[in-house]
């Protein structure tokens, strides 16, 4: 982060005039770097970790932050002088319309992921019953509650002061005090303990989302941590004890002012100036320089991962190739445990196999590789499903919900989804992004008939009354007789590992044009409507702006954007724009895998990926078992097992 900034860091050389000396805050080795700069006359710069900072405190689990605060004259939590956090905020306009609207955006954002500094926290744990008064603790000792109280025994007689105060001001209210993560986990002592608890007083010290825990407060205190500053945008004006950066400016209660602080702002702008004028952010995926928003994203998909993996999973119908992929995604915190049951786990299976009750169902996502996953290509991306599985109509899936849920988009969603309509296209990308060419096509309307492995899951359970590549392409041409009809048989039928291919004696009657190896994409760009059962070559055609006619129930249909010939469960009644199927399929309901750095990542990183190729090619084992399949076609039941 330091050489994209550019510092170019040197560690023993005698700083000259017009070096600059790094110190980390107020660290207990501060004082050498001032002491270095008095000598030399070098400047210094100051560096911390920036409020969103990783899932665990870098002290238990030496995780590196993605974000820095760099500051010229001192740390941000120093009241005594004016950083450049309070430069900002005391003397930018901070009046940008589109600013202050990517700040609304990344607070909702925040608030949705239950992003905070250290974001390995539940939000599936029991709450406390509302209506109790939260007081922050601290880790003793911490360098801003030091700047905010200088002197000895200054600091603890104003935590009692805050936690006698929060008890006065709420009489007969239960009193919370949230311990510090670093206490939780016994690295670091806090300024309350077991003794500070009474019959109104407790210690709360579950690893639960703060945006969990606001919401039933009926009150907040705070001294100078950053639960705080976080609390102002859960709706609280907090009371402020210390002098940290985010008081003074009329969006809390402050017992200790800072009298130059006079300006009076909205959340909006503190946001706008602490989170994405201050910091610098960075994207370990691209290993460059972010956005607070590319940060954000990234960090949202790190904790979505801690969250369901954190207690481990037991795996059921999953083939031996897939195994050692399964326990990258889903294996991080604990090893997955294949084909056992675990009382203290929670179960998966492959979305077409049978598995126990209620456990978590796994399918490929539908921006999967480069190469098919009957070639034991690894998935960049998997959905899970707790509810259904979304190509079966018989019951609610979670990416039906999720599709429901987005009929009304914020701004910054809509602006990410069109974002990423536009680089899919942009792109040329689609699910298995095999490449291909193919030479002109007729002129006329143009209708794309994609074919599918007719023992798909998705043909026995969401279609009906046309279930067969054939049944498709005769009834497309009974509807559209003078269309020229182009016919592309799907790639594992193609290449004789599934079934559902048809003669050229089939063919003839129905289609005009048999495209076998064009690239799905290209093609898109080209025809003018597609006519399916269940294919995702219908969303893939949306996305390009193209009709699309169902004669099954893909999850894209009934929902208003395509022409429904089969049955649509009356329960799909929202009517989500483009942007709304867009963003609940490629965004919220599946997972994505780098597998260049071994992290989750987001749906941007994954199409980089696709995109350039810059993806890990499968084992020699994988590549070899393969064409063994490709050898075997024949006698697909015994390697599919």
């Amino acid at each position: 982060m330091l050489q994209l900034t550019g510092h170019d860091l040197w560690l023993g050389r005698t700083p000259q005039p017009d070096d600059t000396i790094a110190v980390w805050g107020n660290s207990p080795t501060a004082h050498r770097g001032h002491t270095v700069a008095d000598q030399t006359g070098a400047s210094i710069t100051y560096f911390e970790d920036a409020f969103l900072r990783s899932l665990f405190p870098g002290r238990i689990r030496r995780e590196p932050p993605i974000g820095l605060l760099i500051d010229t004259k001192v740390p941000h939590f120093n009241p005594r002088v004016r950083s450049d956090l309070e430069d900002i905020l005391t003397d930018d306009p901070l009046d940008d319309s589109a600013l202050l609207n990517r700040a609304r955006g990344a607070i909702a954002r925040i608030k949705e992921a239950h992003l905070t500094k250290y974001s390995a926290v539940e939000t599936d744990a029991p709450l406390p019953a509302p209506g109790y008064v939260l007081v922050i603790d601290q880790t003793r000792g911490d360098a801003s509650v030091l700047a905010s109280a200088p002197g000895e025994g200054i600091a603890e007689s104003r935590f009692r002061e805050m936690l006698v105060m929060a008890q006065e001001e709420h009489p007969g209210c239960r009193v919370l005090i949230k311990t510090h993560p670093e206490t939780q986990q016994g690295a670091r002592s806090g300024y309350f303990g077991p003794e500070d608890e009474t019959d109104r007083v407790s210690l709360y010290s579950d690893a639960i989302s703060p945006w969990q825990l606001f919401e039933g407060a009926v009150g907040v205190y705070a001294f100078s941590s950053q639960l705080g500053f976080e609390a102002i945008y859960a709706g609280h004006k907090p009371r402020i004890f210390g002098q940290p950066f985010y008081a003074g400016w009329g969006l809390t209660q402050d017992e200790y002012p800072v009298p130059r602080r006079q300006r009076i702002l909205t959340r909006a702008q503190l946001f706008a100036a602490a989170m994405i004028l201050y910091p610098t952010w960075y994207d370990p995926s691209r290993d460059a320089l972010c956005a607070l928003e590319g940060a954000i994203e990234h960090l949202a998909a790190q904790a979505r991962a801690w969250r369901e993996d954190r207690h481990g999973w037991t795996a059921h119908g999953m083939r031996l190739w897939k195994r050692k992929p399964l326990q990258a995604v889903f294996g991080r915190f604990k090893p997955i445990v294949f084909d056992r049951d675990r009382d203290d786990r929670p179960a998966m299976v492959w979305a077409s196999k049978t598995g126990p009750e209620g456990a978590m169902r796994v399918e490929d996502g539908f921006l999967r590789s480069r190469g098919l996953g009957a070639e034991l290509v690894p998935p960049l991306s998997l959905v899970c499903d707790d509810l259904g599985i979304y190509y079966d109509p018989s019951q609610e899936s979670r990416l039906e919900r999720l599709i429901a849920q987005r009929a009304d988009l914020r701004a910054d969603q809509s602006l990410r989804a069109d974002r990423l309509i536009a680089n899919l296209c942009k792109l040329g990308l689609s699910k298995y992004n095999l490449g291909g060419s193919y030479s002109d096509l007729p002129k006329g309307h143009r209708i794309l008939v994609p074919g599918q492995v007719e023992d798909d899951a998705s043909i026995r359970t969401g279609t009906t009354d046309i279930t067969t590549n054939l049944d498709l392409l005769r009834s497309t041409r009974a509807a559209n007789p003078n269309a020229v009809i182009i016919y592309k048989p799907h790639p594992d039928v193609h290449a004789g590992l599934r079934t559902g291919a048809l003669t050229a004696e089939d063919l003839t009657p129905f289609a005009d044009v048999v495209l076998p190896d064009a690239d799905m994409a290209a093609l898109l760009q080209e025809i003018d409507a597609v006519w399916t059962m269940t294919s995702l070559t219908g969303f893939e055609a949306l996305i390009r702006g193209k009709p699309v006619v169902t004669f099954g129930t893909p999850f894209y249909a009934g929902w208003g954007l395509t022409e429904d010939r089969g049955a649509v469960p009356p329960r799909r009644k929202a009517t989500p724009t483009l942007q709304g199927l867009v963003h609940a399929t490629l965004i919220d309901y599946p997972r994505y895998f780098d597998p260049k750095t071994a992290m989750p990542c987001t749906v941007e990183v994954a199409i980089d990926r696709l995109a350039t190729g810059d993806i890990p090619r499968p084992s020699a084992a994988n590549r070899l078992l393969s064409k063994l399949q490709g050898a075997f076609a024949s006698a697909s039941w015994i390697w599919r097992r």
